[in-house]
């Protein structure tokens, strides 16, 4: 099966790593040109759910998707090797015969590129280099090396990133733009194809769904009987066999009202869309979605994978009924399904872990609480919003937050009144 490789890049760089991905039959190429990095987010939003895997250009849209944080499939970027920089510098020289220390660099550190001068033999320090991490605008970058070239300091710009290269070049600034090297682009085509074969080792990993059925609920109190729940329970069963047929999956009862279903992590995971939603099976939608409560585990061991579907069940009954959560091998627990509160979170933090013993608060909550925080995409939070999010009451909340802030891991930074005769809720900063 063929890997569905998203590659989003600049007009210029997208063309040469389709080529080279295009000579591996293992890879099926989806192409998303980018003019502007401020339109990479809707670009690729449509995509999300057609591929398996992405790869960016270069580390700047990389970066923006990741901290966007909606892609959970793996994500990959080109790096700029020394060997794309070697090739720059001689069509610099060779064209313009311009000094290094008369260039302006971007993206690189400093010590690498004299790291590579030193190589070829050349013993030049680098004194203008606008070294970065993750993501930054064109327009700082062209800024920076427009000022120098101005002040006549340089007389050329070295850029990794198209959009500064053509944003300089608007502004009359000589420019020269580092594209990857094709050693590069293989590297980590090779990467990509290991971690898809990895992929196909965890789909084949077992899976256990632990459901339990509320078949009273559906009964008339008119009509109430042990006849009638029995009935009930043998329509239960039946739909439950259909469907773990449909999952390749096989069925056994584990008392009343309660079942177990064995299958693969990868059937579960096409059918949950990555374990965002609920599954709507033909055959069980004639059972209300209210009635059915569910733990999945993944493991990789059937022991361990109905372990961790029971704690998963536990948690789910937390939530409340028509509740669906995901334990994995690595304990990341996912859920709840199909809601918009659904947060992914780990008790395997030893930061976490060191914080718990010094408050009275579980790993489990705090572990929660920076899920929560970084789904959001912010460090501030009243306590009405953790309680929605936690599915807690509000009080149990403002108590979290409270030993937070009296353990100094939060401080009220101020107040909102949504409702004029209401109390004000106090929005805190918490420091995880």
């Amino acid at each position: 099966m063929r890997i569905r490789l998203g590659i989003l890049g600049a007009d210029d760089s997208l063309e040469m790593i389709q080529n080279i991905a295009n000579e591996y039959k293992e890879l099926y190429c989806v192409p998303v040109v980018y003019w502007d990095e401020d339109e990479i987010i809707d670009l690729i939003r449509p995509f999300i759910h057609q591929v398996d895997m992405w790869l960016f250009s270069g580390q700047v849209p990389y970066s923006i998707v990741k901290e966007w944080g909606e892609v959970d499939c793996p994500m990959f970027y080109v790096p700029h090797t020394g060997a794309s920089l070697y090739r720059t510098l001689l069509h610099i020289y060779y064209e313009r015969q311009i000094p290094i220390h008369q260039l302006s660099f971007d993206t690189y550190h400093p010590s690498e590129i004299e790291r590579l001068l030193d190589e070829a033999g050349i013993c030049e320090r680098v004194p203008h280099v606008k070294h970065y991490q993750g993501e930054i605008s064109a327009e700082v970058l062209a800024q920076y090396h427009y000022e120098l070239w101005k002040q006549g300091v340089t007389k050329a710009a070295v850029t990794c990133l198209r959009t500064a290269h053509l944003e300089l070049q608007k502004l009359g600034v000589p420019v020269y733009r580092v594209l990857p090297a094709r050693s590069a682009v293989e590297s980590v085509m090779q990467m990509i194809i290991r971690t898809g074969e990895m992929l196909r080792f965890q789909d084949a990993q077992i899976a256990v769904q632990m459901i339990e059925v509320d078949s009273l609920s559906a009964i008339s109190s008119e009509t109430f009987s042990t006849d009638e729940i029995y009935k009930m329970e043998m329509k239960v069963t039946e739909k439950l066999l259909r469907y773990a047929k449909k999952i390749q999956g096989s069925l056994k009862t584990a008392g009343p009202g309660r079942y177990v279903i064995f299958t693969t992590r990868g059937v579960l995971k096409d059918i949950t869309d990555h374990y965002r939603i609920i599954p709507a099976m033909d055959e069980i939608e004639h059972i209300d979605q209210e009635m059915v409560t569910c733990g999945i585990g993944i493991g990789r061991t059937a022991y361990e994978a109905e372990i961790h579907a029971g704690k998963a069940f536990l948690h789910a009954k937390k939530y409340g009924r028509g509740t669906w959560m995901v334990i994995f091998d690595d304990d990341t627990i996912v859920g709840p399904l199909g809601r918009s509160e659904q947060i992914r979170y780990s008790f395997d933090c030893a930061e976490l872990q060191a914080i718990s013993q010094k408050t009275n608060l579980s790993v489990a909550t705090l572990s929660k609480l920076s899920a929560i925080l970084r789904k959001l995409g912010k460090n501030e939070i009243n306590a009405y919003e953790l309680a929605t999010h936690m599915q807690i009451l509000p009080r149990s909340a403002r108590r979290i937050l409270n030993e937070l802030k009296h353990k100094g891991l939060a401080e009220v930074i101020g107040e909102t009144n949504p409702y004029p005769r209401g109390r004000p809720r106090k929005i805190y900063r918490i420091f995880l």
